[in-house]
C-alpha cells in the first residue's frame, strides 16, 4: 500500500510503502520508465528501491543505516528529498535508532544526513506520520512532524535541521487527539469506519494528529487528527522558540473549524491556499487563505486519498491506497483491491473527476 509521493523539481517521482503487513521488498522508490510495454511508444514505470536496496534492507527494527517501515517522504524547497522512517513496522513499538529523518541529496543519489529521536521524543508509542520544512528558520531550517499514534500521546515534533536537535511541542494536546466515537463516526464507501476484528467489539479509530502544512509566510503550522473533521493552527514561532513553556504555545492554537469531512494529508501551495484529502468523500477539497473551501477533484477512484504533493509542474500529484478496505476494518477479510492507484490532476483545472 502506498502512502506518500513526492515530486522533485526535475520530475523525478518517489513514492512509499509502509510495513503494515503487506511484504515490501522496498519500503522507497524512485518511479523510473522501464522497457516497452503494451506496444509502440508506450511504457511502463518502474519501482526503482531508493537510494539502493541496501538501505531498504534493515537489520532491526534499530537500524539507524537502513529504512525500516517509510510513513512519508518529501522533497524540500532546496530540491533535497526527506524520508521520516517510523521505525514502527507493523505499528509495533519503536526502539531508538528506528525513528529517523534522512536526507538525500537527488544531484548523487546518496543519504547526506541522518537524524535519530531520542527516547523522549520518539516515544515507545510514537507514530511518526508526515513532515513539512521551512528552510527559512535558523541556520538550516526546521522540520515540523505529526506524531500520529493511536496507542500513546499525541503531538508536534519540531527538528532543528542543522543540529539534529528535536522536541516535542503539544504533547497530548486535545487538539492533536482522535475525537471519541460521540462526536466523530466517519462514512467511507456507505459504511461506519471502525475497527472491527475478528473476535471482539467494534472500536472507533484512534488516530491522532496526521495530517501537516505551513502557511505561505511560515508563521502557522496547520495539522488535522485523521479521526476528526476539524483542523487547527498554531504558531511556529512558539513552536521553534525553547524558551516558550508549553502552555504558552499551547495558547497560540487556533480551532479552524469544520473541514467537511476526516482528512489524512494536507499540503499547501504558493497561492497560499491548503489542500486537504476527503476520505469520506473520494475527494480532494482546497482552503482558500480568505477564507471557504472548493472542491479540486472527486471520483470514485479515489479510495481513501491519502498524501499529496503539489509539484512545479502546475499538478497535484496523490495516492489513493483502500485504506478503510485493510482486514482490521474488515472482520479478518483483506476487500483490497490491486492494482493501488497514483493520480495527478492539475491545481487550477476547475472542479475534476479522473476518468
Amino acid at each position: 500500500m502506498p502512502t506518500g509521493v513526492s515530486v522533485s523539481q526535475r520530475g523525478r517521482i518517489f513514492v512509499n510503502f509502509p510495513r503494515w503487513g503487506d511484504d515490501v521488498p522496498a519500503t522507497v522508490v524512485e518511479l523510473r520508465d522501464g522497457a516497452s510495454a503494451g506496444g509502440a511508444g508506450s511504457t511502463e514505470r518502474r519501482e526503482v528501491p531508493y537510494p539502493d536496496q541496501q538501505w531498504n534492507s534493515p537489520s532491526g527494527h534499530d537500524d539507524e543505516r537502513a529504512f525500516v517501515s517509510v510513513q512519508s517522504i518529501v522533497v524540500d524547497p532546496a530540491d533535497r528529498l526527506w524520508v521520516l522512517d517510523t521505525g514502527s513496522p507493523k505499528f509495533q513499538r519503536t526502539r531508538p535508532g528506528g525513528p529517523k529523518l534522512v536526507r538525500i541529496d537527488l544531484d548523487s543519489d546518496t543519504v547526506s544526513q541522518v537524524i535519530t529521536f531520542p527516547a523522549e521524543v520518539a516515544l515507545a508509542t510514537t507514530y511518526l506520520n508526515d513532515v513539512r520544512f521551512d528552510l527559512r528558520r535558523g541556520t538550516a531550517g526546521v522540520a515540523y512532524i505529526t506524531d500520529s499514534s493511536d496507542s500513546g500521546p499525541n503531538g508536534i515534533i519540531v527538528v532543528d535541521l542543522a543540529t539534529g536537535e528535536s522536541w516535542r511541542r503539544l504533547h497530548d494536546h486535545p487538539s492533536t487527539k482522535a475525537e471519541p466515537l460521540h462526536a466523530f463516526q466517519p462514512v467511507v464507501e456507505g459504511q461506519p469506519l471502525l475497527q472491527r476484528p475478528v473476535d471482539g467489539p467494534a472500536k472507533p479509530i484512534g488516530i491522532g494528529c496526521d495530517g501537516i502544512a505551513i502557511s505561505l509566510d511560515g508563521s502557522r503550522l496547520f495539522y488535522c487528527p485523521l479521526a476528526s473533521r476539524r483542523w487547527y493552527s498554531v504558531a511556529t514561532d512558539a513552536l521553534a522558540d525553547r524558551s516558550v513553556s508549553d502552555e504558552q504555545v499551547a495558547a497560540t492554537v487556533v480551532d479552524e473549524g469544520d473541514k467537511g469531512g476526516g482528512s489524512d494529508g494536507l499540503e499547501s501551495d504558493d497561492a497560499g491556499r491548503i489542500y486537504l484529502t476527503s476520505y469520506e468523500h473520494n475527494a480532494v477539497l482546497r482552503w482558500m487563505p480568505g477564507g471557504g473551501y472548493e472542491t479540486v477533484v472527486y471520483d470514485p477512484q479515489l479510495l481513501w486519498p491519502d498524501t499529496m504533493s503539489v509539484a512545479t509542474d502546475g499538478y497535484l500529484y496523490l495516492t489513493a491506497n483502500q485504506l478503510h478496505r485493510q482486514s482490521n476494518f474488515q472482520h479478518g477479510r483483506d476487500l483490497r483491491r490491486r492494482p493501488y492507484a497514483l493520480f495527478r490532476t492539475r491545481i487550477d483545472a476547475g472542479p475534476v473527476l479522473l476518468r
